[in-house]
């Protein structure tokens, strides 16, 4: 089994990158050097510099370890994803029983043992963060468009890689995700949240065609605070954002 591992500058290796020590190095070098201080893992190196032959790029790498510039740091190997909960006959029926029904008839599901424990937001919307997960390019700009117009800072995501490098750089305050994604399923980008202390109270709503009791139910289980289903109306969104956040003005969702 292959030791999974990543790179890291050592002290001598950042001086040269800086292009700031007494290490000679070729431009080509330092360059290299820049990108690995910021892209350690290996695949990802040889994928940022696709501008280089292959062979090049593995001999700057054992050349610079071999000199001291980087060194290699064992990496846990990811654990492999665990399977979806499969709902069936009563368990489905008490999961699906923790939404709030009174909107079902325009696809909108509240999770009301969720809501049941959050306090109140008292964020103005000018300073509530909020990433849509959406890779239809114009589901994402409707979305965006509604959560802009009622007030909300809005960033957008086609795929759940960029969904992932976006929350390196911003702290939403709520998250709305489709189901059906190009590199990955909702549900799972949803389950892994869920696992993470730092998104486990993140009010997050699934965005989706999917429309069946078993879809809608398994949303619920795995931790969405609201379930819409498309297409919605003009002031959805925004209704079922306040509502899950708890914030002053809950009105429920009209078409």
């Amino acid at each position: 089994m292959n030791q999974q591992y990543t790179y890291r500058l050592t002290a001598k290796g950042r001086s040269v990158g800086a292009q700031g020590g007494n290490v000679p190095a070729p431009l080509d070098y330092a360059s290299i050097l820049g990108v690995l201080d910021h892209k350690g893992d290996p695949v990802a190196i040889r994928s940022y510099l696709t501008g280089y032959l292959t062979h090049l790029v593995e001999g700057w790498l054992a050349h610079f370890e071999a000199e001291g510039l980087i060194e290699r740091i064992p990496v846990a190997k990811p654990r492999p994803a665990e399977p979806m909960p499969v709902l069936e006959g009563e368990a489905l029926e008490r999961e699906a029983s923790f939404a709030d029904t009174s909107l079902t008839g325009i696809g909108v599901y509240i999770s009301q043992q969720r809501l049941a424990r959050r306090q109140p937001s008292h964020k103005a919307a000018a300073d509530t963060v909020t990433i849509v997960l959406e890779d239809d390019p114009d589901q994402l700009a409707l979305a965006k468009l509604r959560l802009a117009t009622a007030g909300y800072r809005v960033v957008g995501a086609e795929t759940v890689k960029t969904f992932y490098e976006a929350l390196q750089n911003i702290t939403p305050d709520a998250a709305f995700l489709d189901v059906n994604l190009p590199d990955g399923n909702g549900f799972e980008v949803l389950a892994g949240l869920r696992k993470d202390p730092a998104y486990a109270e993140l009010p997050i709503i699934m965005v989706t065609v999917r429309s069946e009791p078993s879809d809608i139910a398994k949303g619920l289980t795995l931790g969405a605070d609201g379930y819409v289903t498309k297409p919605y109306g003009r002031n959805t969104l925004e209704q079922v954002l306040s509502g899950v956040m708890k914030r002053e003005s809950t009105a429920s969702a009209t078409a």
